[in-house]
């Protein structure tokens, strides 16, 4: 796993922080200081120029809370192809009653990272201000931001084909004879949902079918809010909700039961991630997987890539994903409004 940061501490005598400042030639270190913790990292095995050009071989996670099982999925995929690679890992998962994405920053700017992976953040929301991710470009740390549109700031982005999910979902429903969807989106500036939201509308447009604005539903992503709003556009007609989350698909078929209708005779209902356990709940949850091992393996060659050249870290790439189609129990034919099947 090879040489951290608590190691060289721990030999030296000395704090992390102290580690940290002489590792990353900061102001304010004595000439006392920086021998000690040379001298222990020389003990230790490790070629002096090799730290201070690698560090403690330490990438950060930065990730919403882990409330969602789609997050853990990823941190354990990452973390593990990670440790293949000999990278000790630190998972900074913020929360909104805890320690905030900016805090986590902060906190980092210590650290001698050799890069960051962020699983969601304000870089996936739109408005949001960017600034805090300017001091990781300004140490030469790379960084990878999984599942959000393409910013401005230096990084690879790595995600699912968010329009591709949305589009496959509807098809998907529009076989089985339904007319009247609901969408059932996360917050309405957050750019997966946005995506989501631009796709289901152009679908909507060239196969004309009718939709209302009483029939898309923003909400936060949880399954409490998501049978609050599915509840909604229920009562408005709809026959199928897409969902941008299996979290919000769980709130839709809890809202569908709430209202005495069953599923999928009465309401139909898809999610996106295939989170563990969609299979084994009843009814079992049709839902568009994302690719999440092909999704991680690509971040870290990407991330790697960028610590080998650090030209790459300016670069902007955006490396999207082909979701797929997992039909399961919570969809079936439209019964009470049915047409005929749409051309791709």
């Amino acid at each position: 796993m090879g040489t951290t940061l608590a190691d060289i501490a721990s030999k030296a005598g000395v704090s992390q922080a102290s580690v940290s400042r002489v590792i990353n030639a900061k102001p304010g270190v004595s000439e006392d200081l920086r021998n000690t913790v040379i001298d222990a990292i020389t003990s230790l095995g490790m070629p002096v120029d090799k730290m201070q050009r690698n560090g403690t071989r330490l990438i950060a996670i930065v990730t919403p809370n882990m409330s969602n099982p789609i997050f853990p999925e990823f941190v354990t995929e990452i973390t593990n192809l990670l440790a293949q690679r000999g990278f000790l890992v630190i998972v900074c998962s913020y929360t909104p009653s805890g320690t905030s994405e900016d805090g986590y920053l902060e906190l980092l700017q210590s650290q001698p990272l050799a890069g960051v992976i962020f699983l969601g953040g304000k870089y996936d929301t739109k408005d949001s201000n960017l600034l805090i991710y300017n001091t990781l470009a300004d140490r030469g740390i790379p960084a990878a931001f999984v599942n959000g549109a393409k910013r401005d700031m230096d990084g690879i982005y790595v995600s699912t084909d968010d329009a591709l999910a949305m589009t496959i979902a509807l098809k998907h429903l529009t076989d089985l004879g339904h007319r009247h969807i609901g969408l059932l989106l996360g917050d309405r500036n957050h750019f997966p949902s946005i995506i989501k939201h631009g796709a289901a509308l152009e679908f909507f447009a060239r196969h004309a079918i009718e939709h209302g604005d009483d029939m898309t539903a923003w909400t936060t992503y949880g399954v409490e809010s998501g049978q609050m709003a599915a509840r909604l556009l229920i009562e408005n007609g709809a026959t199928a909700i897409a969902c941008a989350s299996d979290e919000l698909a769980l709130g839709a078929i809890k809202a569908t039961r709430s209202l005495g209708l069953s599923i999928p005779q009465d309401v139909s209902v898809t999610g996106y991630d295939d989170s563990p356990a969609m299979s084994f709940m009843t009814p079992s949850l049709t839902t568009v997987r994302q690719p999440v091992a092909r999704i991680c393996l690509s971040t870290i060659n990407a991330l790697m890539a960028m610590m080998e050249n650090k030209t790459l870290t300016s670069r902007r790439d955006v490396i999207l994903f082909e979701p797929e189609l997992i039909v399961r129990e919570s969809t079936g034919r439209c019964i009470r409004h049915s047409a005929p099947a749409v051309e791709p």
